[in-house]
């Protein structure tokens, strides 16, 4: 396997002291035959579970995969857990090599050298008993794209599964080189029934193949004891770290409300803000994307008025475009068009903005405590938790979301999937008017009987289509039914039995 591409500035070989401590360092398992605990936690999510078995299929040309998603929800754990499986399932240690492709020194080398030179030095490898390649950062090593298309086109005897928390490089790169090569699987922060399981809680979610058939098939479900758990998930956060901290702590909730956003500003904003986005994109001032990011985070689920914007913090309109898509790419807010019933005719102008999670809202603004009293606040909250599970939802059924307005008639969000497309308007109240689900139904028909007013505590009644009337959900039952569609999603694209 000769390397091909752009010659690396520095060579190595399994002899090169640095190199070699480098990669014993990163590759425990050489020696101890095992995963460390504090690489792999016991706590799995589902592709942590199950991704070892795609990448030991043995059926035709395995695809690479590729982990996305934001900083901290656990994408670097969930490879090690695939380590740990794959020990288990008896591959020999030496056939399994982890590259942690930010390091100072790998970097300094092309990615193909490091996969050739170790195969060649290390073991003799064939299809039948490949080396198992994890890339954490990926996007990290020059030319990352071409050399994954060829190890896949010239047949590499490897499976490769990457990672990457910033699409900036990602996506710009990968049109032409990923196609039938490699698949993106999202990883979003935890969902509430993930939170539920790692609380203790069996949540008994009956998950059909759509949204709406979920949400039809639980209708009678009580969402009566949810309340309090869902309030400290909003608050905390749906981040790993966090989460499993809260679980092993007797901390209060303010005190568990300030380590969060303490955390998520050093870990989820500041790294992303001064260092992906630069690193990827060559910005010379992330102090102005950082003041950009806190006026996003005040105009949280609302309207995105870039002219505002722009005035607020001095900056030129082209230049706010490109610096909404770095934060985009990044993962820490998305934005939704305004429907308008097709493809060819969805409009730029009138985009929503959201927060992935709106802990990380919280931190970057530096709320302190006034999420726990404040009503506005958590309003901003429940709206940005459904359409954040819509979100999840929609990255991996590959369908699209959307908010809709026409003048001063709004529906917050526009779940499109063909099989059973859904509107939400959340609200505080079950009382809320639902005119403007109404008046969106008549516009689009497809939707009559599947509009639903979402409240908190709210008992569910369904849709009544030859009236035209919106049904009611609440807040928990329905951020359950997302959660458990999106990992039914997940396990079958993973070929797990999604029953």
């Amino acid at each position: 396997m000769a390397a091909r591409g752009k010659k690396p500035q520095t060579s190595w070989s399994p002899g090169t002291d640095d190199y070699r401590t480098a990669l014993v360092d990163q590759n425990p398992w050489w020696s101890s035959g095992d995963v460390p605990q504090a690489l792999a936690q016991t706590q799995e999510r589902t592709l942590g579970a199950n991704l070892f078995r795609v990448m030991q299929d043995g059926v035709g040309r395995q695809r690479f995969h590729v982990v996305i998603g934001p900083r901290r929800v656990g994408k670097t754990t969930a490879m090690y857990q695939t380590v740990r499986h794959l020990l288990a399932q008896g591959v020999s240690p030496r056939r399994i090599l982890w590259l942690r492709l930010d390091h100072p020194l790998l970097m300094r080398v092309s990615l193909g050298d490091w996969v050739s030179t170790y195969a060649r030095h290390e073991l003799v490898t064939t299809s039948e008993q490949p080396t198992y390649v994890f890339l954490d950062e990926l996007t990290y090593a020059e030319d990352w794209d071409l050399w994954l298309k060829t190890f896949y086109d010239e047949a590499w005897p490897v499976r490769v599964v990457g990672s990457s928390s910033s699409t900036a490089l990602l996506r710009d790169r990968h049109v032409e080189s990923g196609v039938g090569r490699w698949d993106e699987m999202y990883l979003s922060p935890y969902l509430f029934p993930e939170y539920l399981r790692l609380i203790g809680n069996a949540d008994q979610i009956s998950t059909e193949s759509t949204l709406a058939e979920t949400i039809r098939a639980n209708a009678t479900d009580s969402s009566s004891a949810m309340a309090e758990p869902l309030r400290r998930y909003l608050l905390t956060g749906g981040f790993p770290e966090l989460l499993l901290r809260e679980r092993a702590s007797d901390a209060d909730e303010r005190s568990r409300l300030l380590e969060s956003q303490s955390t998520l500003r050093s870990d989820a904003v500041e790294r992303v803000v001064y260092k992906d986005i630069p690193q990827a994109y060559g910005v010379d001032n992330p102090m102005a994307l950082e003041r950009m990011l806190y006026v996003l985070a005040e105009q949280a689920t609302g309207l995105l008025s870039p002219k505002n914007v722009c005035a607020d913090i001095q900056m030129t309109t082209p230049t706010f475009e490109r610096y909404l898509s770095y934060l985009e790419r990044a993962f820490l807010v998305f934005t939704l068009q305004n429907y308008a019933g097709s493809e060819g005719t969805k409009q730029r102008r009138g985009r929503k903005l959201y927060f992935v999670d709106g802990a990380v809202r919280n931190a970057a603004l530096h709320r302190g405590l006034s999420p726990l009293d404040d009503q506005g606040e958590l309003g901003v909250l429940r709206e940005n938790l459904v359409a954040g599970h819509l979100h999840a939802l929609a990255q991996l059924h590959q369908t699209r979301l959307y908010h809709w307005r026409d003048g001063k008639t709004e529906v917050d969000l526009v779940y499109d999937d063909d099989l059973g497309p859904l509107a939400f308007e959340v609200a505080s109240s079950p009382r809320h008017h639902r005119g403007a689900l109404r008046d969106f139904a008549e516009r689009f028909p497809r939707f009559r009987g599947r509009c639903y007013l979402v409240a908190p505590g709210a008992s569910y009644e369904p849709p009544h289509k030859p009236l035209n009337k919106p049904g009611l959900i609440s807040i928990e039952l329905l951020v359950r039914c997302a959660g458990a569609v999106a990992e039914r999603a997940l396990r079958l694209r993973l070929g797990v039995d999604a029953s």
